[in-house]
Formats: structure tokens, sequence, C-alpha cells
């Protein structure tokens, strides 16, 4: 029996906005197997990036995870990792990058990272922070996983949940703003 997710939103400060939201968590946990989140417990929507530092992250039991509101418009090329190109997520390295864009990397990078630390690696560790995976593991879970995912075309009506096309690049080239919806 599938566990039932909880969600929760808390008013973002200033002007950071939600990015995305709790359809898109769940179009993302539908495409998993049930296997690699059935611990999830809970997904909060807060406002504690710290600034821009901060994106996500997992409470310390290891059964909550985090999405924090960020600005409306930003460059998130410097927080990649493994050596991932903006475009993957449909950005330009050097410039501002678009909505879609950004929900696309809070959703098939910074979640999946998330629930990458939820993962089991060693049921017998000593600490309980040691049974889950660190920050490697995590990492090469997201990028596996997306990858996996955005290998064959997904039926949705919102891009995010596919990977970026070339008619968007023609449009960020072109100065057209990528928005699908306001969040």
């Amino acid at each position: 029996m599938q566990t039932r997710v909880r969600f929760s939103v808390s008013a973002p400060g200033g002007d950071r906005i939600h990015h995305v939201n709790e359809e898109d968590v769940r179009v993302v946990l539908s495409r998993l197997p049930y296997e690699l989140w059935h611990r999830l417990r809970a997904v909060h929507f807060n406002d504690r990036s710290a600034g821009e530092r901060l994106f996500g992250y997992v409470n310390r039991g290891r059964r909550e995870i985090a999405l924090c509101a960020l600005p409306p418009r930003m460059g998130l090329t410097k927080d990649l990792r493994m050596g991932q190109p903006p475009e993957k997520f449909g950005a330009r390295r050097g410039q501002k990058w678009s909505t879609l864009a950004i929900r696309r990397f809070l959703l098939y990078e910074v979640f999946l990272h998330e629930l990458g630390h939820l993962q089991p690696i060693d049921l017998n560790a000593r600490s309980h922070r040691l049974r889950f995976a660190r920050e490697t593991k995590a990492e090469e879970f997201a990028v596996e996983w997306c990858d996996q995912l955005w290998s064959a075309p997904y039926d949705h009506h919102d891009p995010v949940h596919n990977p970026p096309t070339a008619a968007e690049f023609e449009g960020h080239c072109a100065g057209m703003p990528l928005t699908t919806r306001s969040s």
C-alpha cells in the first residue's frame, strides 16, 4: 500500500516565489518506482533558502523534503554539479535562467537530489546519518533518474516534465521569456 505524502506551503517573503508546487512534485513521484520514495512522508515549500544558497534539504529523520522559495529570475549555472551544462535544463550559460529552466532544475535536480538522500546505503551503519546516501550518492541518484525520466517523451501539458526543446532555445536567444504559467 502506498503512503500518502503530505504537503505544506509557507508564504515566501520579499520578491521570492515558489517555482514548483504540489502538482509538479506529484507528477515526478508518479514517474518514479514507489520503492524509491516510499520513505517520503512530507514535502514542504518554505522560505529558508538563506538568500540564493539553499534550494532544498532533507530533515534529520530522512523522511521529509523541503524546497525553498527563490527569486523570480536568477542564474543557476554556478550551482550545477557533476559537469552538467545549463542547457540540460533549458538555460544558457552567462544568462538569467527562464522560469521553465528554474522549475526543471528544482524538480529534476534539487528534488531528485534530496530524494537521493532518502535512499538507504548501509542499513548496518553505526549511526543513523551514515545509513543514507550522502552528497555524492544523492547527486548520482539525481543525475541517473533525471536522465532515465527524460530518455523517453512524457505526455504532459507542462513542458517542465520533458527535456528542453530546440524551440525553447530559439525563443531564449530571441529574448522571449520562457514561462508556461505563474507559480
